[in-house]
C-alpha cells in the first residue's frame, strides 16, 4: 500500500514539475519563464520520474488511482484514472531524459528566436501530453493525451510560420492524423455502446469483435505513419530539428504503437487483426527503407529511418509480442533523438545546409557530432552491443521462428538490409572524403549545450539495452532455441547491406553516373505515393467539379432559361405562325374548326 501511494506521488509530482514553468507565470507577474528554468524544471523532473521506476523494480507493484468520477450520463462513468505499470514507469525517466537533453540542445539551436521561452514551453507541453497518454487508464483520458500531441506537433512543425512548406507540412500532419482519429473514435463509441465503459482493466478482459480493432489500427497507421498515412512524417521535417528530435524519439509517432501496446489483450486472440498488424508492418518498414536509399536531405534520411522502425514496432505487435515492441520504443528513443540532434548541429555549423553531397570531412571539424552519428547509425543498423541490437534482433528472431508469414520475414530482412546501406551511405558522404563545404564556413562545436546531450544520449546508445535487459526483461518473452545461422540472421543481413553500400560508394568513384531506371526511379520519387494521392486525387476533384459547374449548371442555365433558350423559343414560335399563315383557305377553315371544337369541349 505504502509502495502504490509513493508511486502515484512521484507520478504526480513529475508532471507537475513539468507543467511548474508554464503555470507560473500564469498564477504570478513575478516569475518570468526562461529557457534555463524550462530545462531545469525537466532534469529535475526525470530525476523524481527515476523513484518510481526503482520502486517497480524492485517490488514489481502496479497501481491503478482514480481521482475524480465525471458522470457523463446515469450508467456511463468516466472516472480520471492512471496506470503505473511496467509500461508507464519505464516510459517516463527515458522521455524526460530525452527530452532534457533536446531542451538544452534546443537553448543553443535556437538561441537566434525572439519567441524561444514560448518555443520551450511548446516543447514540455508536448511531452507533458504524451506522458498524459502513457498514464491513462481510460480511453477517455487516453484520447486528451492524443489529441493533445496532435496539436502540439501542428503548432511546433509550423512554428516557422513564414515559410509556406511549414505550415503546409502542419496541415499535412494534421489531416493524416485526422483520418487516423476517426478510427480511435469510432472504436472509443463501439466500447461505450457495446460494453458500456471507457475502463481499460474492464473492455480489456472481455471478447471483442473485429471492428474496434480495425478502428484502433487506422488510429495507430496515422499516428505511427504506417503505409498509407506515412507522407506526413518526412514532410515533418520543415518544423525546427529540436521539434524533429523530440517528435521522432519519444512523442508523437510511438503514440499509437502505444495504443496498440496498451490495447492489446483485445488483439491476442484475433488473428485477423494480428495479421493485418504484421503485413502492414512489414510494408511499413520495406517502403520506407526503399525510400531512404536515394535521399540526400541528412533530415529526411533519418525521418524514413524513423518511419522503417516504426513498421518494425507494428511487426512486432502483429507477432503477439507488445512487451518487444515497448523495449524497441525504449532504445529507439535515445539513438533517434541523437541522429536528429547531430543532423542540428551539422546543418547550424554549415549554415542551414542538408544536402550530405555538399558536406564531407566533418571528421576532423566536428568530431563530437560525427562520432555521436556514428554510434547513432551503428546502433540504427543493429550494431551487437548498442541499444538498437537488444531490440531489433530479438524482433527479427521471433519473426524468424514464428510460423505466421514468410513474405513479411523477407520484407523485414530486406529493410534491415536497406538500413545498414542509407546509414552507411549517410556516414560516408558526411564524415569522410574531402570537403565539399565553401571554405569561408566557420564551423565550431566547442559550445558544451552542443556537446553535453549529444555525449549523453551516445552513453544512453550504449548503455540502455544492456541495462533495460538485465534489470527490466521483458516477460511473456518464451527463451527460444534456433540454429545459428537464423540467430545472426539480422546480423547478417546487416553485413550483407554494409558490403553493398561500399560497393556503390566505389562504384561512384569509377564509373560515370548511371543511368535513370525504373527502380531508382521508385525510390528517389518516393513510390510516387505524393503525387498519385496529393496531386492526382486533388486533380480527378477540381475536374469534376468544373465539369459539374460548367456543364450541368451553366449550360443547362444558358441553353434553357438563358439567351439561347429564349432564341429557341422565338424561333419556335415564328416557324409555328409561318405554319399557320400561309395565305390558302384551308388552313383558315381548319384554324376556325378547331377553335370550335375546342369551345364546344370546354362547354
Amino acid at each position: 500500500m505504502e509502495t502504490a501511494l509513493l508511486l502515484n506521488t512521484c507520478t504526480l509530482l513529475t508532471l507537475a514539475t513539468i507543467l511548474t514553468p508554464l503555470l507560473l507565470p500564469l498564477l504570478s507577474t513575478n516569475f518570468q519563464n526562461s529557457p534555463t528554468s524550462t530545462t531545469r524544471a525537466i532534469k529535475t523532473a526525470f530525476l523524481i520520474s527515476l523513484v518510481p521506476m526503482m520502486l517497480f523494480m524492485y517490488s514489481n507493484t502496479e497501481s491503478i488511482t482514480s481521482y475524480w468520477e465525471w458522470k457523463f450520463i446515469m450508467n456511463f462513468k468516466i472516472p480520471l484514472s492512471f496506470k503505473m505499470d511496467q509500461y508507464s514507469t519505464m516510459f517516463f525517466p527515458i522521455a524526460l531524459f530525452v527530452t532534457w537533453s533536446i531542451l538544452q540542445f534546443a537553448t543553443w539551436y535556437m538561441a537566434s528566436e525572439p519567441y524561444i521561452t514560448k518555443f520551450l514551453s511548446y516543447l514540455s507541453m508536448f511531452l507533458a501530453t504524451m506522458l498524459t497518454l502513457t498514464i491513462a487508464n481510460n480511453m477517455f483520458l487516453l484520447f486528451i493525451g492524443w489529441e493533445g500531441v496532435g496539436i502540439m506537433s501542428f503548432l511546433l512543425i509550423g512554428w516557422w510560420q513564414g515559410r509556406a512548406e511549414a505550415n503546409t507540412a502542419a496541415l499535412q500532419a494534421v489531416l493524416y492524423n485526422r483520418i487516423g482519429d476517426i478510427g480511435l473514435i469510432l472504436s472509443m463509441a463501439w466500447l461505450a455502446s457495446t460494453l458500456n465503459t471507457w475502463e481499460m482493466q474492464t473492455f480489456l478482459n472481455s471478447q471483442t469483435s473485429t471492428l474496434p480493432l480495425l478502428g484502433l489500427i487506422l488510429a495507430a497507421t496515422g499516428k505511427s505513419a504506417q503505409f498509407g498515412l506515412h507522407p506526413w512524417l518526412p514532410a515533418a521535417m520543415e518544423g525546427p530539428t529540436p521539434v524533429s528530435a523530440l517528435l521522432h524519439s519519444s512523442t508523437m509517432v510511438v503514440a499509437g504503437i502505444f495504443l496498440l501496446i496498451r490495447t492489446h489483450p483485445m488483439f491476442t486472440h484475433n488473428q485477423t487483426a494480428l495479421t493485418l498488424c504484421l503485413c502492414l508492418g512489414a510494408l511499413s518498414t520495406l517502403f520506407a527503407a526503399t525510400c531512404a536509399l536515394t535521399q540526400n536531405d541528412i533530415k529526411k534520411i533519418i525521418a524514413y529511418s524513423t518511419s522503417s522502425q516504426l513498421g518494425l514496432m507494428m511487426v512486432t505487435i502483429g507477432l503477439n509480442l507488445p512487451q518487444l515492441a515497448f523495449l524497441h520504443i525504449s532504445t529507439h528513443a535515445f539513438f533517434k533523438a541523437m541522429l536528429f540532434l547531430c543532423s542540428g548541429s551539422i546543418i547550424h555549423n554549415l549554415n542551414g545546409e542538408q544536402d550530405i553531397r555538399k558536406m564531407g570531412s566533418l571528421q576532423k571539424m566536428l568530431p563530437t557530432t560525427t562520432s555521436c552519428l556514428t554510434i547513432g547509425n551503428l546502433a540504427l543498423m543493429g550494431a551487437p552491443f548498442l541499444a538498437g541490437f537488444y531490440s531489433k534482433d530479438s524482433i527479427i528472431e521471433s519473426l524468424n521462428t514464428s510460423y505466421l508469414n514468410t513474405w513479411a520475414l523477407t520484407l523485414t530482412l530486406t529493410a534491415t538490409a536497406f538500413t545498414a546501406a542509407y546509414s552507411l551511405r549517410m556516414t560516408a558522404l558526411v564524415q569522410t572524403g574531402h570537403t565539399r563545404i565553401p571554405p569561408t564556413t566557420s564551423i565550431n562545436e566547442s559550445n558544451p549545450t552542443i556537446t553535453n546531450p549529444l555525449l549523453r544520449l551516445a552513453l544512453g546508445t550504449i548503455m540502455t539495452g544492456l541495462l533495460i535487459t538485465t534489470y527490466i526483461t521483458p516477460t511473456k518473452t518464451p527463451p527460444m532455441t534456433m540454429p545459428t545461422v537464423t540467430k545472426t540472421a539480422a546480423l547478417l543481413v546487416t553485413i550483407a547491406g554494409i558490403i553493398l553500400a561500399l560497393e556503390l560508394s566505389n562504384m561512384t568513384h569509377t564509373l560515370t553516373h548511371p543511368k535513370q531506371n525504373t527502380l531508382s526511379n521508385f525510390s528517389s520519387n518516393l513510390g510516387y505515393f505524393n503525387p498519385l494521392m496529393h496531386r492526382l486525387s486533388s486533380t480527378n476533384l477540381l475536374n469534376n467539379g468544373q465539369k459539374l459547374a460548367l456543364l450541368l449548371i451553366d449550360l443547362s442555365w444558358y441553353k434553357k432559361m438563358g439567351p439561347e433558350g429564349l432564341a429557341k423559343l422565338h424561333r419556335m414560335a415564328a416557324k409555328t405562325s409561318t405554319t399557320l399563315h400561309t395565305g390558302l383557305i384551308k388552313a383558315y377553315l381548319g384554324s376556325f374548326a378547331l377553335s370550335i371544337l375546342i369551345i364546344l369541349l370546354i362547354h
